[in-house]
This record gives C-alpha cells, structure tokens and sequence, in this order.
C-alpha cells in the first residue's frame, strides 16, 4: 500500500513547512496538500519556501490543492464563485509552477458553495470554464484535475460521486477536456449516504485519487466502523493504482500508530 499524508490535516502541531519532514520521519515518502497559502498569488519566497521544504525532506509532493478560499470559516472552493473567477484563474499558474517543480499529477478544484443571491445555474456555468481552464493549465505538466464530493458543508452542491461525475462529463462533453476525475474520498462519500461500494464497482478503475478517513469522527483507520481496507483492495482489484491519501484527523503522538502496527505494508 502506498500512502501519502495529507500536511494540511495531520501533523498540524508543528508549523506547515515542518510538516514534509515530519511525515518522511514517520516513515512516508509522499506528502499532500490543501492549498498552502493565505492567497491565490503568493510571494515569490513563500513559493520558493514550500517547494524546499518538500525537496528538503524527501519526499514526493502527490497531490495540491487549488486556492479555496477561507476554509476554516467555510469556503469550500472558488470554482463556482462568479465573483472570485479572476483570482481562480490568476492561481492557475502559480499550482502549474509548484506542480513542474516537484513533479505533482494530482490538482484537487474543490467546487465551492451556493451563494446567497446568484443563480445556481449561473455559478455551473462559471465552474464548467474554470474546470476546463485548469484542465488546459495542468496539462502541460501532464496534471488531471480532481473533483470531489464533499460532507459537513450544507452548501457545497457536490455530495456523491454523481454528482462530481456529472460535472465532470459535462466539462468534457461541452469542452473536450479529458484530464478531469473522480476524488474518492471514502469518509465523505459514506458520511453523506452514498453507496461507496457501487461507486468502487462502477468507477474504481478511473478514480483520480482516494482518500480515507474512517467514520464516525473522521478519525485514523480502525476508529471507526467504515471497512476501508476492504474498499481499499476492491479498488486495487478492479484498477486503481494510485496513492492512498491519508486526510483524517489525529493527534500527532498517535497519528500513524495503526500503519506502524500493520505488518509489511509498504507507506
């Protein structure tokens, strides 16, 4: 099993650029991020400081996060804001340079809520472009663009797997883009009711990435009830090839205790 760590959910005690390090000490080879910085278009030597700390530890960047605005308090994405397109598209070229530098494939475009006042259908069509112009941008560095459903946001319109795999056709039937796929984030699929084991049958083979957290609580592997190893080695079976993306939540003393215990698993 490959794994990658998700710095900007796990291993949050320590500051960010420490976080690479971190997870390669833990015995990881491959680090994930959410978008790492406060702006769309950061300092030169803010760039230049999170690439290094990724070449520093040694470890291979799998995936990032375009810009998504302020999550903490609740955005959940600037693909579908009308008002915000400009500042989608300036990040473009700041992810495709970090993307070249550190070899990443794996670009995740979260949606972005409904907001109060616009038409849903206007803010569709605003995400349709945006998708399909980071599709253009990160496939210059041979990228694909994830779209990915989403829990405890009310509302992020994206909830299953249909619903992102509907968006998806719809970017490449109305633009020909063909680097766009599924974010298989098995917590969020189960916590908002979909059947995650139709969805691994009936698209494993073309997930763009998974991600696993363990539910009830969003917790490491085993604190829950989900059977993700299970889904895990179903998705192997029918294609998938990709990296595990860890994005649960745990203190950092016992973060990686149930990998440690799994014996002969490659991280």
């Amino acid at each position: 099993m490959t794994y990658t760590v998700n710095c900007s959910i796990l291993l949050t005690e320590l500051p960010l650029l420490e976080r690479p390090a971190a997870a390669k000490a833990a015995g990881f080879d491959a680090v994930e991020f959410w978008w790492p910085f406060s702006t769309s278009v950061p300092l030169d030597h803010e760039v230049d400081a999170f690439i290094a700390a990724i070449h520093d530890a040694g470890v291979q960047l799998t995936g990032l996060n375009f810009n998504a605005g302020d999550m903490p308090n609740g955005d959940r994405g600037l693909v579908s804001w009308p008002a915000r397109g400009k500042e989608f598209r300036d990040n473009l070229a700041v992810v495709v340079g970090i993307g070249r530098a550190l070899g990443t494939r794996g670009f995740n475009a979260l949606y972005g809520n409904r907001i109060d006042g616009v038409d849903p259908a206007a803010q569709d069509a605003v995400a349709i472009e945006n998708l399909a112009a980071a599709a253009e941008a990160v496939a210059a560095i041979g990228g694909t663009v994830l779209v990915e459903p989403v829990s405890g946001a009310e509302r992020y319109p994206l909830r299953t797997a249909a619903d992102a795999l509907d968006v998806i056709d719809h970017v490449r039937t109305s633009t020909g883009a063909r680097n766009l796929a599924l974010l298989a984030d098995f917590y969020h699929l189960a916590v908002n009711g979909d059947d995650v084991p139709q969805v691994i049958e009936e698209n494993a083979a073309s997930f763009g990435h998974i991600q696993i957290a363990d539910a009830p609580g969003r917790g490491a592997p085993g604190t829950g009830s989900l059977p993700i190893d299970t889904w895990i080695a179903r998705s192997r079976d029918l294609g998938y090839s990709g990296y595990i993306g860890l994005e649960y939540k745990a203190p950092i003393e016992t973060a990686f205790a149930w990998a440690a215990e799994a014996v002969g698993e490659t991280r």
